[in-house]
């Protein structure tokens, strides 16, 4: 149930209303959105009669939630969630382009691509210091000294960070050197990870896991907003099918139009890991930017012969570049900003 305030509402109104839910058992959770101040009633609502909330001064509707997930839902926050870290906004009208290593490798082979990504118009640097892998015997990332070698490359190139957490135990690490929490595929239901990154107030990227539904998803999503983060950013990676032939995963492009009509969070794609294959990653970049996404990240390597970790889907920086060209004219003719 949502309980949406007048535009003259008194701080008492709000106290008295909110006093009034916490009495019936249920949590009241306060947000203050563009146009409205909107109180969510978490919690078993069934039992409550509408009509009397709406008899309190100060409250001019009261709206029956139907969604599993009524925080990071339209029907809690009509309007768009707009995220920024640095001087990048994700949100409408604009487009961010996140790019890197997959795996930080050394500090040479960070700057390097650092520096070319920045140079071709990216705008955020991703890079993996902690890597989780299927194998225990393959690369599993340089830990905190990975991190410290994205400090560098980010005090270098003036890029935000944006790097994956595996464990809680590493969050505080994170957080001191990244500027946005990414949290994978594989720990999308890792619900005490998801409750940690709520306390904090860093950007987080939940990506979609391999085999999760939408409301799944969105319900990820719940844990990180009801802690109090509202900086959140949903990120389609792919979908595991029937054939994984060909591409790794299935890119559901049809994602992004639905999450844009059940949710107000912004959504990012990751065509590289989607794929598993480097000549997709320009067309499914487009087709995500063409299908309404605010943000795509991309693999990049100077060196994928060699990388340690998902060499066949990083693209060369030259092929980064071509890939921003196509962007930045797709993005002129629907009316979107790089930023």
């Amino acid at each position: 149930m949502l309980i949406l305030f007048e535009k003259d509402y008194t701080k008492a109104q709000l106290e008295h209303v909110m006093e009034k839910v916490k009495a019936t058992g249920c949590e009241p959770h306060l947000v203050h959105g563009l146009f409205k101040v909107t109180i969510n009633i978490i919690g078993d609502d069934t039992r409550l009669d509408p009509e009397i909330f709406k008899s309190y001064e100060g409250v001019e509707d009261v709206i029956a939630v139907s969604k599993p997930f009524p925080l990071v839902g339209r029907e809690f926050k009509p309007e768009d969630t707009v995220v920024r870290t640095h001087n990048v906004t994700f949100g409408p009208n604009h487009f961010v382009v996140i790019a890197g290593p997959c795996a930080v490798e050394s500090e040479e082979q960070t700057l390097r691509i650092a520096r070319a990504v920045k140079k071709a118009g990216a705008q955020i640097l991703r890079g993996g210091a902690f890597k989780p892998r299927s194998s225990p015997y393959a690369f599993q990332g340089m830990g905190v000294e990975g991190l410290k070698i994205l400090d560098i490359a980010r005090k270098e190139t003036g890029m935000p960070v944006i790097t994956e957490l595996l464990d809680v135990r590493d969050l505080d690490d994170i957080c001191n050197y990244a500027d946005i929490i990414q949290i994978g595929t594989r720990n999308m239901s890792n619900f005490s990870l998801l409750k940690e990154v709520g306390k904090t107030r860093k950007p987080v990227m939940l990506k979609r896991g391999m085999l999760a539904t939408i409301d799944e998803w969105l319900m990820a999503a719940e844990y990180i907003y009801h802690e109090g983060n509202t900086q959140v950013i949903l990120c389609e990676r792919g979908i595991r099918s029937f054939d994984s032939k060909y591409t790794r995963n299935i890119v559901d492009l049809s994602a992004i139009p639905v999450i844009k009509h059940l949710s107000h969070l912004p959504i990012s794609v990751d065509p590289s890991h989607a794929t598993g294959r480097r000549d997709a990653v320009g067309p499914m970049t487009l087709a995500a930017l063409a299908a309404g996404a605010n943000s795509v990240m991309i693999d990049v390597h100077d060196d994928a012969e060699s990388a340690l970790c998902d060499g066949a889907q990083a693209i060369t920086p030259h092929l980064f570049e071509g890939i921003m060209a196509g962007i930045r004219n797709l993005s002129k003719a629907l009316g979107k900003e790089l930023t």
